[in-house]
């Protein structure tokens, strides 16, 4: 295949929703969220449209910013993660064979060395098919949970750093060789191939070598969400994969460029790091079905979920203003208002209500909607694709499983025909396959 090839990685969480919160309340949604069968189904239906990786999101709390409560939240149906994805990935690694797998852990609660234990014996059991989608979380319940109070943002990052470089020196404690397994000379491994870390930084130490054997990958692929200024800085440094939400191909060219230069600085060429965009795809026979179809999903969408749902990214509770008042009556504290402005991005228009907005919210988190027939969709990403603006696509369910199950059904074989998409997978690890 000549040229650039697009890359897909499919965006899940264990529950209700991943970004659109009706798609739970929709008739062709299946919510068996709870059982192994709805995992190992989806592993098999991205596998089979040649998806480089899916990746699942994590909230380690029910979030109850809104009203002092969960309450709304839980009863609504809004973003929450049920189950631990590890297991899940493990599971999911069993019935694939190809497909990368991601999971966010984060840097603010485990320890270094039970990420790199944990991510490394991953790599083993799934064929060096493995990704760490690095977080540092921000949100104060989430802290409750690990009895610590947040801590921030720049801090955050900063401890961030030390837990990735300890597990990179903790994955580098072993050589690739280490393993002898001599039955006759009773040699079971070299151990003059297998390193103390003695790691000692300011947040983080740990003395290794790491228990686990070098995995087929050495390290998990890294990927990263991170948008604000020190977000990016830690990106340019780790990221092998940028999962972003821009509104426009403007912003999306912005943010390339911005990270590509960002990464030169520290020496990374630009193939180094895949930076994808996050779409919700809405497949039609025809236009107008698609369009019908996303209407009818759009409308499933609470407005006072939405509110619920920017309470708890903001940091502030919403619960004060009427759905009905207007946008620009609506005041938020300066630790929230950078937070606010950047959710509100692209849904300022005149005379819409905080009602308006917050279901506009709720719709995909302002995720764009790619809406069309297959060609349609297959156009609208090549045009996103071609002007620059990132290197492939981060697709989140809009129902579930069938919105994935059509996509690869149907935009892939297209994108396929157009030579923007692999129709095998040709390397033996996810990195490779990344890489091409």
């Amino acid at each position: 295949m000549n040229g650039r090839r697009m890359r897909l990685v499919a965006f899940l969480l264990s529950g209700p929703t991943a970004h659109h919160h009706g798609m739970w309340r929709h008739p062709e949604t299946d919510n068996a969220f709870l059982t192994p069968e709805y995992y190992e189904h989806i592993a098999r239906v991205l596998e089979g449209g040649f998806f480089d990786a899916f990746f699942f999101a994590d909230i380690l709390a029910l979030m109850d910013v809104y009203k002092g409560g969960y309450e709304t939240l839980l009863e609504k149906g809004g973003q929450m993660g049920l189950l631990d994805p590890m297991p899940m990935a493990a599971q999911m690694a069993r019935v694939t064979k190809h497909i990368g797998i991601g999971v966010s852990v984060s840097t603010s609660f485990i320890p270094a060395f039970q990420t790199a234990r944990t991510f490394a014996t991953m790599d083993h059991l799934s064929g060096g098919r493995m990704a760490w989608n690095i977080v540092t979380t921000s949100s104060t319940p989430q802290w409750a949970n690990f009895g610590l109070a947040p801590t921030p943002r720049d801090r955050r990052y900063d401890i961030a750093d030390e837990v990735v470089e300890a597990c990179t020196r903790l994955w580098d404690s072993w050589e690739a060789d280490a393993l002898v397994l001599d039955k006759p000379g009773g040699r079971f491994a070299d151990a003059s191939k297998v390193h103390r870390v003695n790691y000692n930084g300011e947040f983080v130490r740990t003395k290794g070598p790491l228990t686990v054997p070098r995995s087929p990958q050495g390290w998990p692929v890294l990927m990263q969400a991170g948008s604000s200024p020190r977000g990016r800085e830690f990106a340019a440094r780790w990221a092998e994969v940028i999962f972003t939400l821009q509104h426009s191909v403007a912003d999306m060219c912005e943010f390339r460029s911005d990270m590509h230069a960002r990464m030169a600085q520290r020496g990374r060429r630009p193939e180094e790091c895949q930076i994808l965009v996050s779409v919700d795809p809405i497949v039609g026979e025809t236009r107008a079905i698609a369009e019908e179809k996303a209407a009818y999903l759009n409308e499933l969408v609470d407005p006072e979920l939405g509110l619920a749902l920017i309470s708890a990214h903001i940091g502030m509770d919403m619960s004060r203003y009427r759905l009905d008042q207007r946008l620009e009556e609506v005041e938020v504290s300066d630790g929230s208002r950078g937070s606010f402005d950047v959710i509100m991005q692209g849904t300022r228009s005149q005379g819409l209500t905080l009602g308006d907005v917050a279901k506009r919210f709720a719709v995909s988190e302002l995720c764009p909607q790619v809406i069309g027939t297959p060609a349609d969709i297959a156009d609208q990403l090549q045009a996103m694709f071609d002007a620059g603006g990132c290197d492939g696509f981060v697709l989140t369910p809009t129902t579930f499983p069938g919105c994935f199950e059509q996509f690869s059904r149907s935009v892939v074989p297209e994108l396929q025909r157009r030579g923007l998409m692999r129709d095998r997978y040709p390397g033996g690890t996810l990195r490779e396959n990344l890489r091409g």
